[in-house]
């Protein structure tokens, strides 16, 4: 195959979208299953006490170094979007990342001091190969439909969220109730499902991703007329300097805090030298930026702009809304009432069957439909694909099964439980793990996100900024469900028993809030961007996300003080006023986004 055209990808669709794009979809979920499962555990085994196989740390401690990780996973993009670009393709960026991540979850299994920092580092790296060349392949796909990427990346995004809520659900409830290395090493297995999976696939994409050659570096470059800007060297030593404080900072402020102050890179700098190291490197790079912005042509500099300005926008949502690991895991671990008798004890386990059961049931069949455009030319992936979700369909039947029996509403024989490795006891109630709430968001973006596809295709689709708008102010929605719920926790109260209400609520509008900002943001950075800068420009936009991430970590380390002074209801406020603030500035700045997109919608 010469050239990849839309039709040639579109001659056996399924569900309207190429075949590949569900082959990607797949991929992504096992990779998010291993991310979003290992994140749901990570600030509980850091605050657990000893005595139950955590490490005991404080929540600042926890969410300092939660915010360093989670920010230095978007952030490697930019070095895994360039490789991809320049030297190795694509396919083999992912690849590297999966086998990576494989590496970094069978690590953090063995649950040594040394093991859990060097599985940190090896996740940090994988998902820095893996996570931007995913969505540069869709781009890729869809170049010549650009009115059908949002929908894609739509679907994309529900791949996401059912890998993210299986990983959750599962290795969350392993974790919790079995053992912490359970829950992190499962997720390692089914990494290493989805980078097979995608290597005995990779056919299905002509000659997309591969690794680069001259001819395809020159082919590209003739076919982009856009004025070229080289990076001078003080541009280089710009941006070098800003990279290595950035870095430093990172990685020096939760070392410093965990170290009780031994370990400060910036100490020479004086109290405040963290913050003088960060404000330098954002300074640096906001001059170099807009001097940037003066050297590409009218169109592509005003695009550029419009993307800046929804990167932006996407900090201070990502910051917000991953209080889902941090802040609002430690209230549905500390402040919520999660022990169930009785009728609600059986009514959580039915509903928990059927958000666990049907899900999984909608995914085998998207793959059924799969199978039936692909089984004959991907044979081995096929099986591979189909082994993965049947160990995924027993784990999830031995859960229920172990849930019904341990609330006293199933009975097994003693062989049965010695087959299923189920302990002879009984307790006539049901508490659920902290980390189940955070599966809602998935469980509502599976549901959710095929009529938010079918919104953003209609003639009913509105602006970008419109979209951001609604997104913050649903956001701010959620954060005000858990405010108020908290309201009558007392300042200083380290255990309260809300109503789960609040928390359903919440993961109910953030993940609307989701739909309206994530998939969407990242389709116009790919309508927006030359193709040349495709995947770098990918990086880009995770830097933000890289920057929101690290925000989240710092709003979740001072949660213990501005509650202790003023109550946990003040702390949620605070969150709520912030996103409604964005979302009106998103709204009022419409016309001027409007013009600097030239007709982009």
């Amino acid at each position: 195959m010469s050239q990849n055209t839309t039709d040639q990808f579109f001659k056996n669709p399924v569900l309207g979208h190429p075949s590949g794009l569900f082959v990607l979809f797949f991929t992504e979920m096992w990779e998010r299953f291993s991310f979003y499962g290992m994140r749901s555990l990570l600030i509980l085994f850091l605050t657990t006490s000893t005595v139950n196989g955590g490490w005991e740390w404080t929540r600042e401690n926890a969410s300092a170094l939660f915010g360093s990780y989670v920010g230095l996973v978007y952030l490697s993009t930019m070095l895994g979007g360039y490789f991809a670009d320049k030297i190795i393709g694509f396919r083999w960026a992912v690849v590297v990342g999966a086998i990576l991540m494989t590496l970094g979850h069978a690590s953090m299994a063995l649950e040594s001091e040394f093991s859990i920092y060097l599985g940190l580092v090896l996740l940090v790296f994988g998902n820095g190969f893996f996570k931007p060349n995913m969505t540069s392949i869709i781009s890729e796909m869809y170049k010549d439909r650009p009115e059908k990427k949002d929908g894609a990346y739509t679907l994309f995004y529900m791949g996401v969220n059912a890998g993210a809520f299986f990983g959750i659900l599962l290795c969350g409830y392993l974790g919790e109730k079995v053992g912490w290395s359970y829950g992190f090493g499962l997720a390692g297995i089914f990494m290493f499902f989805g980078m097979l999976q995608f290597w005995l696939s990779q056919n299905i994409f002509g000659d997309i991703g591969l690794k680069p050659s001259k001819e395809s570096k020159a082919k590209a470059e003739a076919l982009d007329t856009d004025k070229r800007n080289p990076f001078t060297p003080i541009q280089l030593v710009v941006i070098a300097t800003t990279c290595i404080l950035g870095l430093l900072w990172i990685l020096n402020d939760p070392a410093s805090k965990i170290s009780g102050g031994r370990i400060n890179v910036f100490g020479f700098l004086g109290e405040n030298g963290n913050s003088i190291a960060i404000v330098s490197a954002l300074g640096l790079f906001i001059v170099l930026l807009l001097y940037r912005f003066t050297q590409y042509s009218q169109i592509t500099k005003q695009k550029l702009m419009a993307v800046t300005f929804f990167a932006f926008l996407t900090i201070f949502f990502w910051a917000i809304f991953e209080q889902s690991p941090n802040s609002l895991t430690i209230f549905a671990n500390d402040y919520t009432n999660r022990v169930l008798v009785g009728n609600w004890s059986i009514t959580f386990l039915v509903i928990n069957s059927l958000i666990t059961i049907l899900p999984l049931a909608i995914i085998t069949w998207v793959l059924s439909m799969l199978f039936s455009q692909t089984f004959k030319k991907y044979k081995l992936a096929a099986f591979i694909l189909s082994t993965s979700f049947i160990i995924i369909w027993g784990i999830a039947i031995w859960m229920l099964l172990k849930d019904f029996y341990t609330a006293g509403y199933l009975s097994l024989s003693d062989d049965m439980l010695g087959f299923l490795k189920i302990d002879k006891v009984t307790t006539a109630l049901t508490e659920v793990p902290a980390t189940w709430f955070s599966t809602l968001n998935s469980l509502f973006i599976i549901t959710l996100a095929p009529l938010f596809s079918k919104w953003w295709e209609s003639k009913y689709n509105p602006s970008a900024n419109i979209k951001y708008g609604i997104g913050m102010g649903l956001l701010a929605l959620g954060m005000a469900c858990v405010a108020f719920g908290a309201n009558g926790i007392e300042a200083g109260a380290k255990t309260a028993s809300v109503s789960m209400i609040w928390l359903i609520l919440v993961y109910l509008f953030h993940t609307m809030a989701e739909l309206c900002i994530s998939p969407v943001g990242l389709s116009y950075v790919s309508k927006l961007v030359p193709a040349r800068m495709i995947a770098f420009m990918f990086g880009v936009w995770y830097l933000a996300v890289a920057i929101g991430m690290k925000g989240a970590g710092m709003f979740g380390e001072n949660i213990d003080k501005i509650a202790n002074e003023h109550g946990l209801s003040y702390f949620f406020w605070m969150l709520t006023l912030i996103s409604l603030t964005v979302a009106v500035f998103s709204i009022v700045m419409s016309p001027v986004i409007k013009k600097l997109m030239h007709g982009v919608r």
